[in-house]
């Protein structure tokens, strides 16, 4: 005690009084300072922090819209919407973002469930932006995240609707499918229709009318505590359901049209040539749009897009073919109208056709002999239609190949149209720099050489020949109904032009396109049915060329992938036609043995579906002319 208190003294008062005197003033200034803060936070920013202080505690969320059901003709649901779970993570409610991603991981692996293509976060993340990890989760991986959400902080399960598509393959090309929104079609577009995470048609239907599916988005205003968990909504605007489609298409024919390509490369178009509506509209391969659904993974996409047979293009619109045999109503159409000969006019055909020093052969080795127009029609006589190609010439057949709608996209509901070939002289001299060759006439004459068609333009051939003459263009899409079934626009049918070949003149095609099908030695005997209702025209196409000499043409062995294409073109029933159908069958073989086949089934669906009997086709005869028996 003695030493403490000599050590007291060891201090003179005026120092003890000096060091309390900066002791008071610095607690001073540090009190003024906090007083002075706080008067600044809460007097000058008061405002300003009371408005961060509610925008932290208020939040906005996106309601994302229904898209609208896409019907058939007969009002049979094609594409619906089914709930998706999404696994969202919110940065704000993470501490250790990889802790969490880790834990993710380890909970996926322990129970062998696939990752999600992302789980790590290029670049800095806003804290209140929700980030998607994953769309379209499994039940297994809902089950996993929902047992272990304390866990999981930040890692939240969203319901968002997405598409169902009913049919799979069948109307896969007709209906197509959809997927997040790109960053090339947020830059493109200048409305602001779109955000990021939104669902856009990407093919199809779901492409062509998507600012009618796919609705509009609506919002909720939502209070959440500290933990960021909701506490009550404070206001909410609904999402808007996009419109209803209702397409012409009879889902039913589509099937049939479905199973009778098997799994042949090829495709189908069925239309009704009253109005153009499209019935069937069939590609083969084709891919299963529900992939799609939940963002597709690289090795689905992958092994679509190295598929060497293309399941991913329509062929019904774009596959582009040589027409064959079916191009010779158009030749005699065009022969006709021109005045070049009549129904009367007769041929020798002794299985060749010289031009030169070359000879351009008949599919009938042995020749058809003496052949008229009919005869022409029904066998399928090359050297016939050689010599119509020789009296036309390029140009004239060209002019008429367009009027037949040939050429050019016909502007069917879809995208991706090709419009084919047709050849010119001056095309040539522009596209390959050398003059016309009459052999390549005689070449175009019969559907072969430089001419292209799709399969859409040849069913609506067929169906502007069956309607006497008129072209609509092809519609796929009936009407656009409200959520509640509302009409909101109706497609009526477009006529788009009519033939330049005098109704008479159609008359004597039909007939022989009748004949092709029902008469003994006609090319398309095996589509004839019990009610001889059906008129249409046979085609093969060549897709390599062969050696002129007998001998070399009997030798040469060609693959698979050259294999002729078989068609058929044909429209039924022959008094009143309803329906018009186009068969393309890639390296299949004949028209008549491969192709017509499957139109015949599509065919006797159509009327068994309709479930009413036609009557035989009878011709009477008028001076010297045949006439269909009213």
């Amino acid at each position: 005690m003695q030493k403490i208190r000599n050590r007291l003294n060891e201090y003179e008062p005026g120092q003890l009084r000096q060091r309390f005197k900066i002791a008071v003033i610095v607690v001073s200034v540090a009190l003024a300072l906090l007083v002075l803060r706080m008067w600044h936070l809460q007097v000058i920013k008061g405002e300003e922090l009371r408005q961060r202080s509610e925008n932290n505690s208020v939040r906005l969320r996106k309601i994302k819209p229904m898209r609208g059901l896409i019907m058939d003709s007969e009002r049979r649901v094609l594409v619906d919407n089914q709930p998706s779970f999404d696994l969202v993570f919110i940065p704000n409610r993470a501490r250790d973002i990889g802790n969490v991603i880790e834990k993710i991981k380890a909970l996926y692996a322990e129970r062998s469930l696939a990752l999600p293509p992302i789980l790590s976060f290029p670049g800095r993340l806003k804290p209140f932006v929700p980030v998607l990890l994953e769309r379209n989760i499994s039940r297994e991986k809902l089950a996993v995240v929902e047992t272990h959400a304390f866990d999981l902080p930040g890692v939240v399960v969203e319901v968002t609707p997405i598409r169902k598509y009913l049919n799979g393959e069948m109307t896969a090309q007709l209906i197509g499918f959809t997927g997040e929104v790109s960053r090339e079609d947020l830059e493109r577009d200048m409305s602001g229709r779109y955000a990021a995470g939104d669902i856009t048609g990407k093919f199809g239907i779901e492409k062509f009318l998507d600012s009618h599916l796919r609705g509009r988005s609506g919002a909720e205003q939502v209070e959440v505590n500290v933990a960021g968990k909701t506490v009550r909504s404070l206001g909410k605007i609904p999402a808007t359901t996009g419109d209803n489609v209702v397409l012409t298409i009879d889902s039913a024919l589509q099937e049939t049209a479905w199973k009778a390509l098997g799994d042949r490369a090829g495709a189908l178009v069925a239309l009704d040539p009253r109005s153009g509506d499209v019935l069937a509209l069939v590609s083969s391969p084709s891919f299963n749009p529900n992939l799609f659904n939940g963002g597709i993974s690289f090795d689905d996409w992958e092994s679509l897009s190295n598929d060497p047979r293309h399941p991913m293009e329509n062929r019904s619109i774009s596959g582009q073919y040589p027409p064959a045999s079916t191009y010779k109503s158009v030749i005699a159409a065009a022969a006709l109208e021109e005045g070049l000969i009549t129904p009367e006019t007769s041929f020798f055909c002794n299985g060749a056709f010289e031009l030169g020093d070359r000879k351009f052969r008949c599919w009938q080795e042995k020749g058809h002999g003496h052949v008229k127009l009919h005869r022409a029609l029904v066998e399928s006589c090359d050297v016939y239609f050689y010599n119509l190609g020789k009296m036309l010439g390029v140009d004239r057949i060209a002019f008429y190949a367009r009027a037949f709608g040939l050429g050019a996209p016909l502007g069917v509901d879809l995208s991706r149209e090709k419009g084919g070939l047709i050849p010119t002289k001056q095309w040539k001299l522009d596209r390959l720099k050398e003059p016309w060759q009459m052999g390549e006439t005689l070449s175009i004459s019969i559907g072969q050489g430089f001419n292209l068609v799709t399969p859409l333009q040849l069913a609506n051939i067929y169906a502007a020949l069956a309607n006497g003459g008129t072209f609509y263009r092809p519609r796929l899409v009936k009407q656009l109904e409200s959520s509640d079934g509302r009409v909101v626009k109706e497609y009526g049918p477009e006529k788009q032009a009519a033939l330049p070949v005098r109704p008479e003149n159609i008359r004597i095609i039909n007939r022989a396109l009748w004949g092709a099908v029902n008469e003994r030695g006609g090319t398309g005997y095996a589509l004839k049915r019990k009610g001889e209702d059906v008129a249409g025209k046979t085609g093969t196409a060549q897709v390599v060329g062969l050696p002129q000499d007998e001998k070399g043409r009997k030798t040469k062995r060609v693959s698979a992938a050259f294999r002729d294409h078989a068609l058929f073109a044909c429209f039924a029933p022959y008094a009143n036609p309803e329906i018009a159908v186009a068969v393309i069958l890639e390296n299949a073989g004949h028209g008549g043995t491969a192709a017509a086949p499957v139109a015949r089934k599509v065919i006797d669906a159509y009327f068994a579906g309709k479930k009413t009997d036609q009557p035989p086709a009878k011709f009477v005869k008028v001076g010297s002319r045949e006439k269909l028996e009213p």
